[in-house]
């Protein structure tokens, strides 16, 4: 690759909701030219030595990392976390919690989709995943395209299983402060990730930055795949702002967001890898 190394420090593997495998990710990434990657997959770390064996075979850094679902400032939110390595700690606790809560959900799930007239079991959602653990709502998805219930997992999502639709059961959530705060007592750093989801307006984004910063979020994540050059500078110049460290990352999944790409996203994303030194340096 000509130019500065890149880094891509928002991707998700089959142990998650992805769909290749985290070997695959690590080959993608350093046939993508990064010289780090961090697997971020939902709620858990179990993919992590499959991916540090891989990585280290084709020369590439691997980043331990995961990202949790939390409830602030109205809304969903999903926090980053980076520099996860031991296999014990306060994070593993909560994450094992969430888990737990994530099998609760989709039994419901199941249950609320058969009374929709969907035939479907909690065995065919297991299968669609690597493990029950991994088991989340693209998995449902890609299960109602085949069942031909619905056109595409875009679709499944607009039908049946986004917030307000009928097939839709909320699972757990904590406060990104609570993240924050395990994360720290696991010797990791905290990013809010896809900032504009939150859809707050500028002046409230701005306030609920600021919050995190004091919770002891380190960065936001800014140079994201999805979103134009504009905003990744206005969210740039926010991390400015309150002292925090703007990252980035592709959010690849594999064939469930089409058209991104590991260390590219859609062809534009260029994260520096001194990103990853910036981040580093917040390590508790």
């Amino acid at each position: 690759m000509v130019g500065r190394a890149v880094i891509d420090l928002h991707v998700h593997s089959s142990v998650s909701d992805g769909t290749d495998p985290p070997e695959v990710i690590a080959e993608l990434a350093a046939s993508a030219g990064c010289s780090a990657f961090a697997l971020t997959d939902h709620d858990t770390l179990a993919g992590l030595a499959r991916a540090r064996e891989r990585a280290d075979q084709v020369g590439i850094q691997l980043i331990g990392g995961c990202e949790v679902s939390c409830a602030f400032a109205g809304a969903s939110t999903h926090v980053l976390v980076y520099f996860i390595d031991s296999e014990e700690g306060a994070l593993h606790d909560e994450l094992a919690r969430l888990r737990e809560d994530r099998i609760r959900r989709n039994h419901q799930l199941v249950d609320l989709l058969v009374s929709l007239g969907i035939p479907i079991t909690y065995e065919e959602a297991v299968a669609a995943a690597s493990t029950e653990d991994s088991v989340g709502r693209p998995h449902f998805a890609a299960i109602l395209v085949s069942k031909g219930v619905a056109e595409s997992i875009p679709d499944a999502f607009d039908r049946y299983l986004a917030h307000g639709r009928p097939g839709f059961v909320p699972k757990a959530r904590v406060s990104p402060a609570e993240i924050a705060k395990v994360a720290r007592a696991s010797g990791g750093v905290c990013v809010l990730a896809h900032p504009f989801t939150l859809e707050l307006p500028p002046d409230e984004l701005d306030r609920a930055v600021s919050e995190l910063a004091d919770a002891g979020f380190s960065g936001i994540e800014a140079h994201y795949a999805n979103y134009r050059p504009e905003q990744r500078r206005a969210l740039a110049e926010l991390a400015a702002r309150h002292d925090l460290v703007a990252t980035g990352g592709s959010d690849y999944h594999g064939t469930v967001k089409p058209g991104l790409a590991v260390g590219t996203g859609r062809g534009d994303l260029k994260v520096p890898d001194e990103v990853l030194e910036q981040l580093a340096a917040r390590r508790p």
